[in-house]
């Protein structure tokens, strides 16, 4: 059986009475490493607070009960001094009192999600960003101790510093984190608090819905080939089939199906929507119409490009497998002001 750790301040009923009403918790005994018992002096009955390390040089805490300073001990919601040292060991180290259950922090949620992100093909950055805003005192609590009150004021903390629907989409990376940390750990049931405390900010999204006329368009084309031929190709293609420039960069040669007079493209899928069997959505593949001239174009640009190295993605002029998202955005960005087809509001 378990030693009881003596604290005679504390201890019992008649010498916590003695002490002076303050918001500041009284120190108390030291229950294990890392694990503090502090005790909260109120004008009706104390608290009884956990101090508890995070394992890198943070504390978090949280009051755990009642003491049974006017009221007699139940031994859920008031508690006795030997008692909320039982409770604060378990809630500190897990159910079975063990460290290796011990409470998923946001700290380990995030690197949970992190890992999750990459079994999935997925982007590990939306478990990276959200940490630059995070407080020390955050990340190192326990999930299954989060409130709504902190997360929103964390939230609303955000505003001024970045734009609201950028907020926004750090807040719905920390509840996915969140929300993965809780199909893992039962003892996790305060969904809530990132459900409300996390909300979106309202009225955050300004659509930027560009029409571009049928002119416009040839004209941003004739520009981007004036400006480089495979970035013309690249241009056509996105032009006619609507694709993203990921899923055309990922274009093979024998996806070209070039027909006399209903040529097509089996364009690969983006894999956008859903966070599951990302790399089996990008594998598959659905066939878009194109121009016969279109097709005339890519056949050449086959015909006298050299192979590539690694793979055959010459839909765009083969510049091998990949065509760099930076590149492609700045280039297109100086042909749409070149050719006054995108003007800035």
């Amino acid at each position: 059986m378990a030693r009881k750790v003596r604290h005679s301040s504390l201890e019992s009923r008649t010498a916590r009475l003695k002490l002076a009403v303050r918001r500041k918790p009284y120190p108390g005994p030291k229950l294990g490493r890392g694990i503090h018992l502090l005790y909260r002096r109120n004008k009706t009955n104390g608290s009884w607070v956990l101090k508890a390390s995070d394992g890198h040089g943070a504390y978090w805490t949280k009051a755990i009960a009642e003491a049974d300073d006017f009221d007699t001990s139940n031994g859920a919601r008031v508690l006795t001094f030997f008692e909320a040292q039982e409770v604060a060991k378990k809630l500190a180290r897990g159910e079975d009192g063990s460290a290796e259950t011990a409470p998923i922090t946001l700290d380990i949620a995030l690197k949970d999600y992190k890992r999750d992100l990459a079994a999935r093909s997925a982007n590990p950055y939306n478990a990276e960003h959200p940490r630059l805003h995070l407080s020390g005192v955050l990340l190192s609590k326990p999930v299954a101790l989060l409130t709504a009150t902190e997360l929103k004021k964390w939230r609303d903390g955000l505003l001024g510093q970045m734009k609201p629907s950028t907020i926004n989409r750090t807040c719905r990376c920390i509840c996915a984190a969140l929300a993965l940390a809780a199909q893992h750990d039962d003892r996790i049931r305060n969904s809530d608090a990132w459900e409300v405390g996390l909300a979106g900010l309202p009225d955050a999204q300004e659509a930027r819905n560009v029409i571009l006329s049928d002119d416009e368009v040839r004209a941003f084309i004739s520009t981007a080939y004036a400006h480089d031929h495979q970035l013309g190709l690249l241009v056509d293609v996105l032009a006619v089939t609507g694709a993203r420039p990921s899923q055309v960069a990922r274009l093979r040669v024998e996806d070209l199906h070039d027909h006399a007079a209903r040529p097509k493209l089996s364009m690969p899928k983006s894999a956008k929507g859903g966070g599951r069997n990302r790399s089996q959505k990008k594998a598959e593949r659905y066939s878009v119409p194109i121009t016969v001239a279109l097709s005339r174009k890519l056949k050449e640009a086959e015909r006298v490009a050299p192979p590539p190295r690694h793979c055959s993605c010459r839909a765009t002029a083969a510049r091998g497998r990949t065509v760099l998202a930076r590149t492609v955005t700045a280039t297109w960005t100086r042909s749409s002001r070149r050719s006054g087809s995108i003007r800035r509001r």
